[in-house]
């Protein structure tokens, strides 16, 4: 398995706009109609990465505990899914529903959503604030599948923490690691 870091956006960069379909409801929407006025937590995910396999539950747990003080979860993938069809909407969908995702699953086709974000890996994590302005991008915490560090998700948990009390987040940020986007040829 391929390790490509995350590209680090600078902080403050506006969240890019987005109009993709959810694979769980069959609706489109657009990051307007999802973000919080709190906190949005936008990942790219897929389903065949073993990184995100190694921290799934734990993406589970944690829209679980913030969703309810107002932050916002999307997961997005934008995988070619011609070269990958695990990461197919109708795969998507199916994962979504049996890992119990709280969250949207959207399905980037035209990978226009990730070159936006300049997403490289999966799993890639964004943290927006209330005011749509990148306030950290980087790992979940210290944890990868080779590793025998239990996954706590402290590194965005922190973040988090911070931000729905109106605090400011670390700057001293930790780039995400995981496989690289498969883009289309």
């Amino acid at each position: 398995m391929a390790m490509t870091p995350s590209t680090m956006l600078p902080l403050g960069t506006k969240a890019p706009e987005f109009n993709l379909l959810d694979t769980l409801s069959g609706k489109n929407f657009s990051l307007s109609e999802l973000k919080s006025d709190k906190a949005t937590v936008i990942m790219f995910i897929c389903n065949h990465c073993p990184f995100v396999k190694y921290v799934n539950e734990q993406l589970v747990q944690l829209a679980n505990d913030y969703i309810p003080q107002g932050v916002s979860f999307i997961a997005i993938s934008s995988n070619d899914v011609d070269n990958h069809p695990d990461d197919s909407p109708e795969n998507m969908k199916i994962a979504g529903l049996r890992l119990g995702y709280p969250f949207p699953y959207l399905y980037d086709e035209t990978q226009e959503v990730a070159k936006a974000y300049d997403a490289a890996c999966t799993p890639d994590f964004y943290i927006f604030d209330g005011s749509s302005k990148l306030a950290y991008r980087g790992q979940l915490d210290d944890a990868r599948p080779s590793l025998d560090i239990p996954v706590t998700g402290k590194d965005i948990r922190t973040a988090l923490d911070n931000l729905v009390k109106w605090k400011p987040v670390d700057e001293n940020q930790k780039p995400s690691i995981g496989c690289n986007i498969k883009w289309k040829a």
